[in-house]
């Protein structure tokens, strides 16, 4: 059953109460951004009927569940054809993480894992010599700043990151554009690869896991500055995620056999993030207003 746009409200439009109206209703729906407006879509069918739901309770009615004349089947879920689609730049980053996962054999070829590393390294006899930073960069590495991120250690690891980044990632896509999250994700990756150089020293370190705690933090404090339903996260998942943070700096999960996790990069990917999302935030909540 195809969907219309059934409203076109402006940004700073809160629609947190109608939506939670729809979901008791179990009305199905869905609500994204386009051209800088808030769109509500539903099945054709029961377009005036919405409508209609919108004009008397706007702001939701948590009271009473009103009745709705029809209820159709549920829109089906956008097939993953669609979704990749509309998050292009998600999808490259994943791509690029699972061709470096196959010609470093998930970090197991270490001369082909030495061109991706933060620092240039080498193999004497059972020890690995590391280069010094500044000799990496005078020699024009550069792009050894960021592609720590596309490491991997482990089938878990990757795929773990890689959930997350498809879900962080899509998000920031979808309300900032790809532009913006190719950008947000090399700025998270340098800060997060930098902090864990500068606190755990030269060592094999990579993932996604840095960047994703820039993409966690920046939409946490995105959504508190200028809300959007895009940008809204379960609290659970925001819980989870600071717990696992906690728990890998604590050591337990070195402890129980998950190998070194780098911290520092998980705590520098968060900061950072959360300074971009009190920034953008604030930015777009200055254009909501304006």
């Amino acid at each position: 059953m195809s969907a219309v746009a059934v409203l076109r409200l402006p940004l700073s439009t809160d629609l947190s109460g109608f939506v939670g109206l729809l979901k008791r209703m179990q009305v199905p729906h869905r609500v994204s951004e386009e051209a800088g407006e808030l769109v509500l879509w539903a099945p054709e069918t029961i377009v005036d009927d919405v409508r209609s739901l919108y004009e008397r309770f706007p702001m939701g009615d948590p009271e009473h569940e009103l009745p709705i004349v029809e209820r159709p089947a549920p829109m089906p879920r956008p097939g993953f054809a669609q979704q990749l689609r509309a998050s292009p730049a998600t999808g490259v980053v994943l791509l690029l993480c699972i061709i470096v996962a196959v010609v470093t054999q998930l970090g197991d070829n270490l001369s082909t894992l030495s061109g991706l590393t933060f620092v240039d390294f080498s193999i004497r006899g059972q020890y690995i010599q590391f280069s010094p930073l500044s000799e990496t960069l005078a020699s024009g590495q550069w792009w050894r700043l960021f592609t720590p991120m596309l490491i991997h250690f482990g089938f878990l690891h990757i795929a773990m990151n890689g959930m997350w980044y498809w879900e962080l990632g899509r998000r920031i896509e979808m309300r900032q554009g790809s532009i913006n999250l190719i950008g947000l994700s090399l700025l998270f990756s340098l800060v997060s690869n930098f902090a864990q150089y500068l606190f755990g020293g030269p060592s094999l370190f990579g993932g996604l896991s840095g960047v994703l705690y820039g993409l966690l933090g920046h939409v946490w404090i995105y959504q508190k500055m200028a809300p959007n339903p895009m940008y809204h996260l379960p609290r659970g998942v925001l819980v989870m995620m600071l717990v696992w943070l906690a728990l890998c700096m604590s050591g337990l999960v070195s402890m129980i056999g998950f190998g070194q996790i780098a911290n520092a990069a998980h705590v520098g990917g968060l900061l950072i993030g959360c300074l971009t999302g009190l920034l953008g935030g604030l930015w777009a909540r200055r254009k909501q207003t304006a």
